[in-house]
């Protein structure tokens, strides 16, 4: 339901500007241009955006799995204006800022074990770029330069710039290629279609004993590092065994391996713990973090690295071979500062669990459906598995594909018409901000359910 106080702007000549002029990210012009107008959002309040014609939808992704502190925090950008007014950058090639140390200091009293040196950056993908280049200077630093191979996952998602795609299994090879020498792919854990046929925890153990299985046919001395997130939404959230993850953290101490773990979506509360690894009983050698650090409030992001990796270049006198313009800019400190002040605060990794836990038992009742194969999460972080053949488990396609089919196309129509923001790849994907109430959360079950029913009943699947 629309709010009557949203701001309301003359929306043909504001369309005709984002159609002219914004270039969408991974979105075809012509599906922008036939759709009933371009979004255009003005307002944020808690769980709910308004667009420009006033009309109110729940934010069901929390931007894209980031807006953890909800919209229209108005501390935040207090906070932001404050330090702007002080001093709004400084370059991180010579020295740092006042906002950055304290954040620094924040963080590592956050981060598990002995994550607690932080190099900062401005986005997700960058904190990944990053911690594959340290990766790959320490192996060389400890007199193992032969190892800059990385391992990653089928069905991972690390994000779009040149290295960081290399190592997304999705990756396209047709206008991107040739990608970064040296990266192969394993088995994720799948407990709906494991790889191995194997059930349970049994079949997440199998996927670990493949990460050893790759590093032996590639060489041992070959290999610098395994990456992969603690949960994956990009591989529509299947939640490992804690034993998992911690074989693979055996698996490469006993091979000399680094491991990289991406947390950049499923950390600060969104899995109801402040880092998924938390749940998984292990500390990896190096973490990303981004999205929620900030809550979207401004672009920043980070790579926590092990104490024990930095003595590498502390030991040695050398410098990372590597810089980035816009690492620990003060105005984004500050919204990070502001930002885990409020998740610690008003408890959000907390009540991400609990939410969790709620809205987990609202989406098993869409079971009933006929397309609906499996639903599955952690925390606030959970996914609708849509398939064509419940006793196949056959999908409307595999990754990308699966949202340009007609039934996912019209799922996400329907739940944009009844007020609900949110994407369809191979599932339904509902992340929403962690403030959201209960009331909301029904509403979205809600529309969801509605949304499923009305696309079967048009494309023949009721």
């Amino acid at each position: 339901m629309a709010d009557d106080t949203a701001p309301r702007h003359d929306f043909g000549p504001l369309e005709k500007q984002a159609l002219d002029h914004i270039w969408i990210h991974s979105a075809r012009w012509l599906d922008l241009a036939e759709r009933d107008g371009l979004r255009v959002l003005v307002r944020g309040e808690g769980s709910t955006l308004w667009d420009a014609r006033g009309k109110a939808y729940l934010d069901g992704l929390a931007g894209l799995y980031l807006v953890n502190v909800g919209h229209g925090r108005r501390e935040i950008g207090e906070a932001m204006a404050e330090q702007a007014a002080q001093l709004a950058y400084s370059s991180s090639a010579s020295y740092t800022n006042l906002a950055a140390v304290k954040l620094a200091d924040v963080l590592a009293g956050l981060t598990p074990g002995d994550l607690n040196r932080f190099f900062l950056c401005s986005g997700g993908s960058e904190a990944i770029e990053s911690a594959l280049k340290i990766a790959k200077q320490v192996q060389a630093m400890r007199g193992f330069p032969r190892r800059y191979k990385i391992i990653a996952r089928r069905g991972g998602y690390h994000g779009a710039t040149m290295g960081a795609m290399s190592i997304t299994s999705s990756r396209n090879e047709k206008f991107f290629g040739p990608f970064m020498y040296g990266v192969s792919f394993v088995p994720s854990p799948n407990r709906y279609r494991n790889d191995f046929g194997i059930d349970g925890e049994a079949g997440d153990l199998a996927c670990a004993d493949a990460v050893e299985q790759e590093i032996l046919a590639q060489g041992p001395d070959t290999v610098a590092a395994v990456v992969g997130e603690p949960v994956s939404t990009a591989n529509n959230c299947h939640v490992p065994s804690p034993a998992y993850w911690q074989r693979v953290r055996e698996i490469c101490d006993k091979h000399g391996v680094l491991l990289i773990l991406d947390e950049v979506i499923n950390g600060f509360g969104r899995t109801g713990t402040m880092f998924a690894t938390e749940q998984f009983g292990v500390v990896p050698d190096l973490m990303t973090m981004a999205k929620g650090l900030s809550s979207g409030y401004a672009p920043i992001a980070a790579v926590a690295v092990s104490e024990r990796l930095y003595d590498e270049f502390k030991k040695q006198d050398v410098a990372l071979a590597h810089l980035l313009t816009f690492g620990g800019q003060a105005v984004s400190c500050a919204a990070a500062l502001k930002n885990i002040e409020i998740l610690e605060r008003e408890e959000l990794p907390q009540r991400s669990a609990r939410q969790g836990r709620y809205l987990l038992g609202k989406l098993e009742a869409l079971r009933a459906h006929p397309t609906v194969g499996d639903v599955r999460g952690l925390g606030l972080m959970c996914a609708v598995e849509l398939v064509t053949d419940k006793a196949t488990k056959e999908p409307f396609g595999w990754g990308l594909a699966a949202a340009a089919h007609p039934f996912s196309r019209r799922v996400t129509e329907l739940m944009e018409e009844r007020g609900l923001l949110t994407r369809v790849f191979m599932a339904v994907h509902l992340s929403p901000p962690l403030v959201i109430t209960t009331e909301e959360i029904d509403r979205m079950v809600a529309i969801v359910d509605e949304s499923l029913t009305v696309a079967e009943k048009e494309l023949g699947f009721s």
